[in-house]
């Protein structure tokens, strides 16, 4: 069912109350859930709403200066979660505990506040906790926490960036070598410090789709796979910029996350800076005094359109 990403304009099909309805159908069928009919009738409706309502957060925030951009983005990127929920569960929301944000931030520091240094912390219950167990099948991650600089580091689109602002390569970008056929070079053992026996098992372990390695031996390490058959290849991500697949060098606790929940603690957190902390917001915005501004302006920047290109890659490959 997918299609190549226009945009906004892929999500012309779903703005039709006979599609969506026959879409959240199949979604229910397919999970075997009760009264696949007559929920997806009653849920049409919001699943259309919460997208169109996304789609305005999204393209007004385009518009807007940067010191709004984070709330309108966290807004926009909730409502478009909720659209995704709507498809493995159609009672949502059965309770109120779910509205709650799933995350938390620290009481910030007023002296020497860096936000890449910051940390959000996971909690029971909530959207975030909510979206990882129903759309990503992960569970028990309350009381987990993440740096801002540990999420960053996993977003493809800032790779360019770190590099430039510190010497450091985050990703290795797939060489496609023929259809389903890539290949990574064999540099990639010492960022992991294996050898290549134990890479390939270390892959094949981690990933979320079957591969199959080639054994010639020409000095790179190629692997088949359809990569577009899941809406995320997990570790590996695509940096929509660039037009390719990449693979994560940092192999820390956010080496397996899906893209969407990252994107989700930095809006969260961006989102509650821009609305809570209005000095130290302002004063990056027009002192730039650090290196969190140019991290962060390059995430808002990719974020816009990198949003909405998730949410979309997790609709159609369901």
């Amino acid at each position: 069912m997918s299609f190549p990403y226009k945009e906004w304009n892929s999500y012309t099909l779903f703005f039709s109350a006979e599609y969506s309805q026959d879409y959240l159908k199949k979604c229910y069928r397919k999970l075997n859930l009760e009264q696949p009919d007559l929920k997806s009738f009653e849920n049409c409706y919001p699943f259309m709403y919460y997208l169109e309502h996304g789609k305005l957060y999204y393209e007004q925030a385009e518009k807007s200066p940067l010191a709004i951009q984070p709330i309108l983005l966290f807004y926009g990127l909730v409502h478009l979660i909720k659209a995704c929920i709507l498809t493995v569960e159609p009672d949502y929301p059965e309770t109120t505990s779910v509205l709650a944000h799933g995350v938390s931030t620290r009481k910030r520091k007023k002296q020497q506040y860096s936000f890449t240094d910051d940390e959000v912390k996971f909690q029971k219950n909530g959207l975030f906790s909510l979206m990882a167990e129903k759309m990503f099948h992960m569970k028990q991650l309350e009381g987990e926490k993440a740096t801002m600089g540990d999420v960053m580091v996993q977003i493809p689109e800032l790779s360019v960036i770190y590099a430039a602002l510190r010497g450091k390569q985050n990703f290795e970008a797939l060489q496609t070598e023929q259809d389903s056929v890539y290949s990574l070079p064999m540099s990639i053992l010492d960022h992991f410090h294996m050898t290549e026996n134990r890479f390939k098992e270390f892959f094949q372990q981690k990933t979320s789709i079957p591969l199959s390695f080639n054994d010639e031996n020409d000095g790179s390490i190629k692997f088949e796979a359809n990569l577009d058959e899941v809406a995320e290849p997990i570790p590996l991500k695509f940096n929509l910029e660039e037009q390719q697949y990449v693979l994560p060098l940092n192999k820390g606790e956010l080496f397996l996350y899906p893209e969407l929940l990252l994107h989700y603690l930095l809006l969260y957190n961006l989102g509650m800076i821009a609305r809570y902390e209005t000095e130290w917001w302002s004063e990056l915005i027009k002192m730039m005094p650090n290196e969190d501004y140019p991290l962060i302006q390059t995430f808002l920047q990719s974020t816009i359109k990198k949003g909405p290109y998730l949410i979309y890659q997790y609709l159609t490959h369901k």
